[in-house]
C-alpha cells in the first residue's frame, strides 16, 4: 500500500480512534461533498466525509460529461451563473489536464436567421471568459459543417456555428478530487450510512450517528461542523434535524444513452439547442462511443438508481434521428444512464428546466450547513463559499482558501504512450510498474473497453472500491458505455476483487447477483 492510497481499513481506524471531535463532518461523497472536504483539508482542517454508499455513486458519475459555462443558462439570462462557470471551467482545465480537455462543438442550423442568432450569442459567450476562452467561436458553411461531422444530416441544413467548451470523465475527476482531499489530510470513507444528527443541550448540531454498510456497527461521531452535502437526498438530511422542514430540492432526473462510436464518430460534438421539453440535447464523443442526452423529467423521489423511462428514451432517439444521416434504433443502443439533477425550488413553475442550477447554502437554527445546487464546473467555487460560511459559523481557525492553483491528484499533460489511460494522469506510471512486477496484471479483460486486471487491483488497492459495481461503473466506465460487455466480464473482475479483499468464496456471486440486479437499470 503507498502512502497516498486511500484505504477504508484505515479510514475507519481513524474514525475509531478520534478521542475530539472533527472540525467539520461533511455528509454526502457527490462531487459537492468531496468538493467541501478537499477545501476544508486544504485549509488544514480536520474533515471527515462520510458516504452512504460508493463515491459519486448518484449524481456526480452520471452527467453529460461537460466542463461549460452553459450555453442554455446565457439564453436564460443568467450571467452571473455562466461567468463564473466559465472562469471555473478553466481553473479545472489547469488543476486536471489528464481530465479535462478542449471539445469543439458544432450548433446547425437551418438558416440564416439562426445563425446569426447563435453566432451572436456564442461571441457573447466568447466574451464571458474573459480571456480563458478553450477557443474561439465561428460560423461555418453547409459544406463545412457536413466535413467536420460527417454524419449530420443534411435535410434542412444551411449552416452552422462552432464554439468550444470542455470534457471530463465526472466519476474519475471525483476519484482524483477524493485521493487529492486525502492527501491533504482528510479522511474519506464510503458506505458508512448517517442515520441521526447529535444535538446538544442548546439544539445545536454537534455531530453525526453513521452506521457502517459493511459491518452495521454504529459510531457515534462528534464534530464543530456539520455539512449537509447530499445532493438529491439533503432533504432526508435535513428532516433529521427538522422533520418538519420545508422541502428545498424539486428532484429531475436527466437520461442519456450511449450508442457506438461508428454512428458519430466525429471529434466534433454536436449540440441540439431547442428541442420540445425546452433542454439542448448534446450528441458527443466519450471513451470511443457517443453520449446523446439528456432529457429532463420531474420526478417525486429520488432513488440512488434511478430508471429511464421510455419515452424519454423515445425523446433522445428521435430527437438526434433529426440531425443524423442514420437514424439510431433502440437496436444500437449500448447502455443507458440516468442522473439525478438536485435543483432547488425557487418558484412554482412545473417545468424543471426553469428552476435553479445555482448553489444555495442554507444554515438550519441548530447550525446545520445545508449546500445544495449548482453544477459539476462550479463545484470548486461551490466549495469555496460553503467552507467560508462554516468556519464563520461555527469560530473555526483555518487559512485561506487554496483550491484555485491546487493540482489534483493525477495531473499532468495527456500521456501520449496510452491515449486510452491517459485518465489516470501520473498513476499511469505506478500501474505500468505494477504490470511489469506481475505480467498476469498486463492481461485484457476487455478490449473493447480497454480494461486489464491491473485496473481492478489498482481501484481496490488505491481507490477504495468495494464492489464490482464500484469498479465497472466508477472507476473504469463500463456499466455506462456497454451493459453487455461489462455483464461479461464481471465473472472475472469479482474474482480478483474477492482475492485483494480477501472475501470467501461466496462473496463473488453475491456480487455478480447485485450487478446483474443493477445493470438491468442500464438496459434499454
Amino acid at each position: 500500500m503507498t502512502r497516498d492510497a486511500m484505504s477504508r481499513g484505515a479510514a475507519l481506524e481513524r474514525i475509531v480512534a478520534r478521542d475530539q471531535p472533527w472540525d467539520m463532518i461533511v455528509i454526502g461523497g457527490g462531487a459537492t461533498g468531496v468538493g467541501v472536504a478537499l477545501d476544508a483539508a486544504a485549509r488544514d482542517l480536520d474533515v471527515l466525509l462520510l458516504e452512504q454508499s460508493d463515491f459519486g455513486k448518484g449524481t456526480s458519475s452520471r452527467s453529460t460529461k461537460l466542463v461549460h459555462g452553459g450555453v442554455r443558462y446565457l439564453q436564460q439570462g443568467n450571467i452571473t451563473l455562466v461567468r463564473d462557470a466559465l472562469r471555473e471551467r478553466s481553473l479545472l482545465r489547469e488543476n486536471a489536464p489528464h481530465l479535462v480537455h478542449d471539445m469543439a462543438f458544432l450548433i446547425p442550423c437551418e438558416n440564416l436567421w439562426q445563425r446569426f442568432f447563435y453566432g451572436f450569442g456564442l461571441k457573447v459567450y466568447d466574451f464571458l471568459a474573459f480571456g480563458r476562452s478553450f477557443g474561439r467561436s465561428h460560423g461555418v458553411s453547409q459544406q463545412e459543417s457536413v466535413r467536420l461531422v460527417p454524419t449530420l444530416s443534411t435535410d434542412r441544413l444551411s449552416g452552422g456555428v462552432i464554439y468550444h467548451d470542455g470534457q471530463f470523465d465526472d466519476a474519475r475527476l471525483l476519484i482524483n478530487m477524493a485521493r487529492t482531499a486525502h492527501e491533504c489530510g482528510a479522511c474519506l470513507i464510503n458506505y458508512m450510512a448517517v442515520t441521526d444528527l447529535v444535538k446538544n443541550d442548546e439544539g445545536a448540531v454537534v455531530g453525526a450517528q453513521a452506521t457502517d454498510v459493511e459491518s452495521r456497527q454504529s459510531h457515534k461521531i462528534d464534530a464543530r461542523c456539520v455539512i449537509n452535502a447530499a445532493g438529491p437526498f439533503c432533504d432526508a438530511v435535513r428532516s433529521l434535524d427538522d422533520p418538519a422542514c420545508e422541502p428545498m430540492i424539486a428532484p429531475s432526473q436527466g437520461v442519456h444513452v450511449v450508442l457506438p462510436r461508428e454512428m458519430f464518430p466525429e471529434t466534433t460534438a454536436m449540440i441540439v439547442p431547442k428541442t420540445s421539453d425546452g433542454r439542448v440535447v448534446f450528441i458527443i464523443p466519450w471513451h470511443d462511443h457517443a453520449i446523446v442526452g439528456t432529457t429532463d423529467t420531474p420526478i417525486n423521489i429520488a432513488t440512488l438508481e434511478p430508471v429511464a423511462r421510455s419515452e424519454e428514451i423515445d425523446f433522445l432517439l428521435e430527437t438526434s434521428a433529426r440531425y443524423l444521416s442514420v437514424a439510431p434504433t433502440r437496436d444500437d443502443i449500448l447502455s443507458v444512464f440516468t442522473g439525478i439533477r438536485p435543483l432547488v425550488k425557487g418558484d412554482k413553475s412545473a417545468r424543471t428546466a426553469s428552476l435553479s442550477r445555482d448553489h444555495v447554502i442554507r444554515i438550519s437554527p441548530s447550525k446545520l450547513i445545508t449546500i445544495t445546487g449548482g453544477k459539476w464546473t462550479t463545484v470548486r467555487k461551490m466549495a469555496e463559499d460553503c467552507v467560508d460560511r462554516a468556519i464563520d459559523t461555527a469560530g473555526l481557525e483555518s487559512r485561506a482558501c487554496r483550491t484555485k492553483a491546487l493540482k489534483i491528484h493525477g495531473a499532468c499533460p495527456p500521456p501520449t504512450s496510452d491515449p486510452r489511460r491517459a485518465f489516470y494522469g501520473t498513476d499511469l506510471k505506478q500501474i505500468e510498474e505494477m504490470e511489469n512486477d506481475s505480467p498476469e496484471l498486463a492481461e485484457v479483460l476487455s478490449d473493447t473497453l480497454s480494461i486489464r486486471r491491473s485496473d481492478i487491483v489498482w481501484a481496490v488497492r488505491q481507490e477504495m472500491a468495494r464492489t464490482v459495481e464500484d469498479v465497472l461503473s466508477r472507476r473504469r466506465r463500463a456499466l455506462l458505455l456497454d451493459v453487455q460487455e461489462s455483464l461479461r466480464i464481471a465473472p472475472e473482475v469479482a474474482n480478483l476483487m474477492a482475492a485483494e479483499l480477501g472475501k470467501d468464496d461466496a462473496w463473488p456471486q453475491s456480487q455478480l447477483d447485485d450487478f446483474q440486479s443493477i445493470a438491468t437499470n442500464y438496459t434499454p
